[in-house]
């Protein structure tokens, strides 16, 4: 079901380590029973305070690239901009997108997916569907 044997890879890119940290874990806690795909967070700066570091997100992908594609989710702003900015430059792994999707809810949307088994495409739709998700 994946393009490239392994499992699609997350990456959760936010201005802040802790919420990418925590979204991550939730993600991944809500997903298991199972495989869990490879997830990593991208938040803060190098020296820990808040903003986008390109430097995480290239190491962050990297870390969970198992040949299937990489779902990049990113919380606001200067965020989606530096993940733009790295496709547009070629610096993250073949098969990377940036998805549209909401932050906590499209993670754990694409987290469930990617172990699954889903491809990139899935990934991809199952996150942005999590904008229609209703809570009344």
């Amino acid at each position: 079901m994946t393009d490239g044997g392994g499992l699609v890879g997350i990456v959760l890119v936010s201005h802040s380590a802790a919420v990418a940290e925590s979204v991550a874990e939730l993600a991944r806690g809500l997903a298991a029973g199972g495989p869990v795909a490879p997830v990593a967070a991208a938040g803060g700066t190098a020296v820990g305070g808040l903003g986008t570091s390109a430097e995480r997100i290239v190491a962050a992908a990297r870390e969970v690239d198992q040949g299937a594609g990489i779902a990049l989710l990113a919380d606001l702003g200067s965020s989606v901009l530096t993940v733009k900015s790295l496709l547009l430059e070629d610096e993250l792994p073949a098969g990377s997108r940036l998805v549209d999707a909401p932050f906590l809810e499209g993670a754990v949307a694409a987290v469930v997916a990617a172990s699954a088994g889903a491809p990139l495409a899935t990934v991809e739709s199952t996150a942005a569907d999590a904008y229609t998700y209703r809570k009344s």
